[in-house]
């Protein structure tokens, strides 16, 4: 045994120096980088304008700027910082600029990015209570505090005996909330009645629920997305569903799941949550409301009542990482029922096993979601809710919404533009009015029947150009959709440094570039 401790202590000597002299955890270096890498951060919020929103680099842009084998020895932080400067800031497509009007955006504060900087020092892995008591409890607390915030029914709050936790995204919350309802109808029914189980959402419902559905097994031909109209302001009707719901049935299916949603991604439009509830309720299925854009808004009593009739649902979620001043990644997920998702994504390896778990008298996160390990996530949301309080919360978000007001009146203002569907928070869907496109009225095309078709795509066609355009200038960034055939343009108020100057600013490019097109008058003579 002291042959063996010799020998050890011998080679630890005769190691390289640089591997013995390294202390990746130097405090006094941990400070000092620390200020550095803070004042980069505040140099580039500082500077943010100055870049185009929209990264301009060609594809495979980095590898032609940074070496192909990482370095042997070890670099300054300082030249580090300065390739970020010069390599990776171009290439960045700048989602906290203000001018960024795109998707939806996901915005964060300093509160928030201090909380992260306390996440990563800390970096815990709180798979269960026992790995980091305070991760698992002030998830449970903060859960319950942002409940209350959207006056959720009691029976989703854990003093309810439902409960929250913080899942990655809205993917991850409807994953863990399909397989909780698969694994509930399968248990009773059989494994093998997997192919026969169906999935309901509508056209407008992210593209996240049919991930969702195929991770968990469903059969692609069993998911449904029906469709909506203009008529129901593109939310989904409870007739159509009850349709497909007895249809399925008629076909020997078996109804499983609906995802409702609040603030559709290409809209924002609002799916009537009590009367599909109660459809769905008759065949006993499991209803999720998916506000990952809206449900922020819900924390204002003026915007909850878009989320009336989440009492009868099983579970909701939104992510607080798009409007609640929350960065990636923060979505918010309640059940009524936690035992199910327990059921179906605890797993209970010896290795895990510990006294505070088998008194049943604590969380274990690691059963409420996808993965084991788990950051400690609510710290950042913990530090949003406490620096800047419930009011200043929902002054942020009436602000914006306010600003997306305002783009909608400037829209109306000008003739040739119209608001394509109704605003219900900050997001503004605009485009060119079909009338304003020269030569769409007569013509071979008319005189064969194909006048309205080849004059949609005509307008559409034009609000492409005019978005590229928009974009190109580098002065704002802004997406689009297209709904029923139609081009639309989409645009997000949400940016945290977003003021009513960089909305008027936005306008006036629209403008400009719609007065380049060859075949749009000029604003003089079409403003109202």
């Amino acid at each position: 045994m002291d042959s063996l401790q010799c020998d050890c202590e011998h080679l630890l000597e005769n190691v390289g120096g640089n591997e013995i002299a390294m202390n990746p955890l130097d405090l006094g270096e941990f400070r000092r980088q620390g200020h550095m890498v803070v004042d980069f951060l505040a140099k580039y919020y500082e500077n943010i304008e100055k870049n185009p929103v929209l990264s301009r680099v060609e594809p495979g842009y980095l590898s032609k700027r940074l070496p192909s084998s990482a370095p042997q020895d070890e670099e300054p932080m300082e030249a580090i910082l300065d390739d970020v400067h010069r390599h990776i800031v171009p290439g960045l497509t700048h989602w906290q600029s203000p001018n960024f009007f795109a998707y939806f955006q996901t915005n964060t504060s300093t509160a928030a990015i201090l909380g992260e900087m306390l996440c990563a020092g800390f970096n815990v892995a709180g798979f269960n209570w026992v790995s980091s008591p305070a991760a698992t409890e002030l998830e449970s607390l903060v859960m319950d505090w942002l409940g209350k915030m959207l006056d959720l029914p009691r029976p989703f709050l854990f003093s309810g005996n439902g409960g929250g936790v913080i899942e990655g995204n809205t993917t991850e919350a409807i994953i863990c909330t399909v397989t909780a309802a698969r694994d509930r109808v399968l248990r009773r029914l059989g494994h093998d009645s997997i192919v026969k189980l169906v999935v309901y959402g509508s056209d407008q419902t992210n593209c996240s629920f049919q991930k969702a559905a195929r991770v968990a097994g469903i059969d692609p031909r069993n998911f449904r997305a029906l469709k909506t109209t203009r008529s129901t302001l593109f939310g989904l009707s409870p007739d159509s569903l009850g349709k497909a719901i007895r249809s399925d049935i008629d076909a020997g299916l078996i109804p499983l799941y609906l995802c409702a949603t609040v603030g559709t991604t290409s809209f924002a439009a609002v799916d009537p949550l009590a009367p599909l509830c109660k459809v769905a309720s008759e065949f006993g299925m499991w209803v999720h409301v998916d506000a990952a854009y809206a449900g922020a808004s819900c924390i204002c009593p003026e915007y909850r009542k878009f989320i009336n009739g989440v009492e009868f649902a099983d579970s909701f979620s939104f992510n607080a990482h798009k409007w609640l001043l929350t960065p990636l990644d923060c979505c918010c997920l309640w059940v009524k029922d936690p035992n199910a998702l327990v059921k179906s994504l605890s797993t209970a390896p010896e290795y895990l096993k510990n006294e505070a778990t088998e008194t049943k008298r604590v969380i274990d996160y690691a059963d409420w979601q996808l993965s084991l390990s788990r950051r400690f996530r609510s710290l950042k949301l913990w530090l949003v809710l406490r620096s800047y309080g419930v009011q200043n919360l929902r002054s942020h978000i009436r602000n914006h919404c306010r600003l997306a007001k305002l783009f909608e009146e400037l829209v109306e203002e000008d003739r040739r533009f119209e608001v394509v569907f109704p605003r219900n928070f900050g997001l503004v869907c605009f485009r060119i009015r079909p009338s304003v496109v020269s030569g769409t009225s007569n013509g071979h095309a008319v005189e064969n029947g194909h006048g309205e078709a080849w004059k949609l795509n005509e307008v559409n066609r034009l609000n492409a150009q005019l978005l590229h355009a928009i974009n190109a200038s580098g002065r704002v960034f802004m997406s689009h959709t297209v709904v029923g055939g139609v081009y639309v343009l989409r645009f997000a108020v949400g940016a945290t440094l977003v003021r009513e100057r960089h909305v008027i600013m936005a306008w006036k490019v629209v403008q400009e570039h719609a007065n380049s097109l060859s075949c749009m008058p000029g604003s003089e003579q079409h403003s109202a």
